[in-house]
């Protein structure tokens, strides 16, 4: 009777460890702005995907932690991006005032940005979400992951072929044995002109934010006198404009986001950081933060300004923090930097012929105690994040986005921002989904593949901000783009500059040779006999296209002349002898020679 009952609870137990086992081709830790794109975009690739998320909401910073006033990316609507903020837009668009011009900061309540991620995920067939489910450990099983995680209140072995690291601190590579980078880098180790000296651990201040709403002349919702209040902490707003402070974080249905440096801007260092401090280091940030309402409200007699309920927190905070900086990946296939941001085209390696998401985001340096470095940015560009920033080396087939990307502090300024992490988010589900489908690891990444994937799924590859996704050709461009063959213009605008295709100015020759002859052998042979002038004809990119494709010149001819305008839509007359527009030369390249077709590595370089 014994043995029986002994051998029943053995097939139980048996039982119960295999109902808690779960298995999975892409599994993203983290839903945050990254997390969730990456998600929906490997779901969408077709590859079985789950999203796991310790909190009850979607979009990490850009919800839980109330970020909820956007203008980076605002030029750049890319992909999933460029689908949320559509979606907020729609949602409000017949809110008194709201602004839905094409470049608009994109203004939200926390809560409805969490309840549209939420619908979108839950249209996407092959994507399985999960919240409140803390992630527990994680290690290497073969080419793939066993990660433990508590599913439905059960503790759950999930194993995935590929992982991705979507949350805010690097929580996932740290426990897989990835080491992390605090702070400074050096100007030795970077190369960046406006990196210090010395490397330092000082990392950026995080901001516990608050929304308040507006209940009325008459109401009072005044809160209780916080633990600690110090009302001298806040004396940094005597003379001020808290009105015009207010407004530029003015949300929809009377609410305003409070994210100022003085109030809700609180000092953090590595340390605090660790799991085992958190708990308490984030009570002291959130003190900090009731401590800047209750001076509003008694100091300046904003009463009438209450916490918005939306958050559903005891304290009606945010449940996380709004974190710009944490532990960066130390050995990433490739370090971003400044100078990639600067000038993308100067090296040998061209990293922006590699990238799998488009920020403009201005970084900025946010500390509330001294000695950290003075660091002053000129006028920014817009850039593309290159593959191998997401990607560990020793690491096989684990993904990291957020802080943890393998960049240096400077460029984490700009890269951590939320709408810049939908971007990168989307290009590691599509990484992850290679990965999967191919059955291979991240030492094997095809870039033409994975980049061919996003662009299938509206995403950008090259930030031209003249270019918009509704352009019938704007695949075409971001080929061309990405191949190098033309380049970017960098135009300042204000603390930024875009980057810019300029579709109707003409294509030099000196520009396109260098490329050209880079990719085909018989271009050497063509520009020796041509020898065309120092601006591009028609003719001279029709007789390429004959050399390279080996066609008939003058059939080709007819066959374009035929084409010009009722197959392609060019509003020019066709004329051999006119210079050839660079939107007409990126149509036609990537139509007839496709030089976006040729290989590349990690670094950009072409391959044979």
């Amino acid at each position: 009777m014994i043995k029986k009952l002994l051998f029943v609870l053995l097939i139980f137990n048996c039982t119960q460890s295999f109902a808690q086992t779960i298995k999975t081709d892409i599994l993203v830790i983290g839903g945050s702005a990254s997390g969730t794109a990456a998600a929906i975009q490997g779901a969408r690739s077709k590859l079985k995907t789950m999203l796991i998320e310790q909190g009850p909401w979607l979009g990490g910073s850009l919800t839980s932690g109330g970020i909820c006033v956007l203008d980076g990316n605002r030029n750049l609507p890319t992909g999933i991006w460029g689908e949320f903020r559509r979606r907020v837009r729609e949602f409000y668009a017949k809110a008194p005032g709201y602004d839905t011009t094409y470049n608009a900061v994109l203004r939200f309540e926390p809560y409805t940005g969490a309840a549209i991620l939420k619908k979108i995920t839950d249209t996407v067939k092959s994507l399985t979400v999960k919240l409140n489910s803390p992630f527990i450990s994680i290690k290497k099983d073969g080419t793939g992951w066993d990660v433990s995680a508590t599913l439905d209140g059960k503790t759950t072995t999930i194993k995935a072929k590929v992982v991705i690291d979507a949350t805010e601190m690097g929580d996932v590579a740290l426990k897989a044995g990835e080491k992390l980078i605090y702070g400074f880098d050096a100007k030795k180790e970077t190369g960046e002109v406006l990196a210090p000296e010395n490397a330092s651990p000082q990392i950026q201040d995080l901001n516990w934010i608050a929304v308040l709403k507006d209940f009325g002349k008459s109401a009072d919702k005044t809160i209780a006198r916080p633990e600690g209040y110090d009302p001298s902490r806040y004396a940094c707003l005597k003379g001020k404009n808290i009105g015009q402070m207010l407004n530029e974080g003015k949300l929809p249905n009377d609410k305003y986001m409070i994210k100022w440096i003085c109030g809700t801007q609180y000092p953090v260092t590595a340390n605090d950081l660790k799991p085992e401090n958190r708990e308490a280091f984030y009570a002291k940030a959130k003190l900090h933060t009731l401590g800047l309402i209750y001076y509003l409200q008694t100091e300046f007699g904003y009463k009438n300004l209450g916490l918005d309920d939306g958050f559903g927190t005891p304290d009606n905070l945010p449940s996380q923090p709004y974190l710009r900086e944490a532990g960066r990946a130390a050995s990433g296939l490739i370090r971003m930097t400044l100078d990639d941001v600067y000038k993308p085209y100067d090296y040998e390696s061209k990293l922006y012929r590699t990238a799998i998401a488009v920020g403009d985001a201005f970084p900025g340096q946010h500390y509330s105690e001294g000695g950290a470095p003075v660091v002053n940015y000129t006028a920014f560009p817009a850039y593309g994040v290159p593959l191998g920033a997401i990607v560990l080396k020793d690491q096989d087939n684990l993904l990291v986005t957020g802080k943890a990307m393998s960049v240096t502090h400077l460029l984490n300024a700009s890269t951590m921002y939320p709408s810049v992490q939908m971007a990168v988010g989307q290009g590691a589900g599509a990484t992850a989904a290679y990965c999967a489908f191919f059955k291979t690891t991240t030492k094997n990444l095809n870039v033409r593949i994975i980049q061919g994937e996003l662009l299938d799924f509206k995403a950008w590859i090259m930030p031209f901000a003249d270019v918009k996704p509704t352009d019938p050709y704007f695949r075409a461009i971001q080929q061309i783009g990405a191949s190098g063959l033309l380049r970017g213009v960098q135009k300042a605008d204000g603390n930024t500059a875009k980057l810019l295709f300029q579709p109707d100015s003409l294509v030099a020759t000196a520009e396109v040779e260098p490329v050209l002859k880079e990719i085909y052998t018989r271009a050497f042979l063509w520009f020796n006999r041509e020898k065309p002038g120092p601006v591009f004809t028609i003719g001279n990119l029709l007789s390429f296209i004959s050399e390279t494709t080996l066609t008939d010149p003058h059939t080709l001819e007819i066959g374009m002349q035929k084409a010009w305008k009722a197959q392609y839509k060019f509003s020019s007359d066709f004329d051999l002898k006119r210079p050839v527009t660079r939107r007409e030369f990126a149509i036609l390249a990537n139509r007839y020679f496709n030089p976006f077709g040729r290989t590349v590595d990690i670094a950009g370089r072409m391959m044979n």
